[in-house]
């Protein structure tokens, strides 16, 4: 049977989506599945992240971005939230040379200033390391709320201009991200069918993909899946089908 990844290397790359944001969610049901403590899945979807880097990168995606810790995760047990806190800590110590050597870049998106002065150190440190590479770029979103990232935009606005009247526009040119290729698809492992405050303005015309796959089981050859739906699609941002066929 052909998979997949087979199955892309068939199609224009121009097909392909350029910006993929992915909500890496299952992977407390997963430990539960193994008779794990929670904490045990989180450990394991590392493996998952590398996975889709990987992904990105030969496929020469512009931007991955990964939901990795949101504001409402907080209220998660504390046990759960400090081992979150040292994986992040773990990872960006282990994988920022790597990636460094992949030439990613790494941009971490999200309030940071709720995080210890040790884990903002050592984003500061990973982000310069990387500001100059030129290959994927690798988006983070810790402590991270689409609703937090549309204030932000618009108190930034402010800020900067004194106006409190502002365009589709403004609010677009303040945001997270928005100097980089605009969002094409979502992609939601775990079953889940909603984005959960995730790159809410963003996704205004993204395309969304769902499935029941649990994150830490999320490989290259799921991801090809996500990218093969994604090139299946037309996307007419509010023309005709017959208006895009013609175009």
């Amino acid at each position: 049977m052909t998979t997949a990844l087979e199955t892309i290397k068939t199609i224009n790359p121009a097909a392909y989506p350029k910006h993929v944001g992915i909500i890496m969610d299952g992977n407390g049901r997963w430990a539960k599945q193994q008779g794990k403590a929670r904490t045990f899945g989180h450990k394991a979807g590392v493996e998952s992240v590398r996975a889709a880097i990987r992904f990105a990168i030969q496929h020469e995606l512009d931007v991955l971005t990964l939901f990795a810790f949101s504001s409402e995760n907080w209220k998660r047990p504390e046990q759960e939230v400090s081992v979150l806190m040292e994986l992040f800590m773990f990872v960006l110590t282990k994988e920022v040379k790597r990636l460094h050597k992949n030439k990613v870049r790494l941009k971490i998106i999200g309030d940071v200033s709720r995080f210890n002065d040790r884990l903002q150190k050592k984003i500061a440190e990973s982000e310069a390391l990387t500001e100059n590479n030129d290959g994927l770029l690798l988006c983070v979103a810790a402590n991270y709320g689409g609703r937090w990232d549309i204030a932000n935009a618009v108190n930034q606005y402010i800020e900067k201009t004194g106006n409190t009247k502002l365009t589709e526009d403004d609010i677009t040119a303040n945001i997270s991200l928005a100097e980089f290729t605009p969002l094409d698809l979502i992609i939601r492992t775990g079953g889940e069918t909603r984005i959960s405050n995730f790159l809410l303005w963003h996704a205004a015309y993204a395309e969304f993909y769902f499935t029941d796959e649990l994150w830490p089981d999320f490989r290259e050859e799921s991801f090809a899946k996500a990218v093969q739906c994604f090139a299946s699609r037309q996307r007419r941002f509010g023309l005709t089908g017959d208006q895009v066929e013609e175009s």
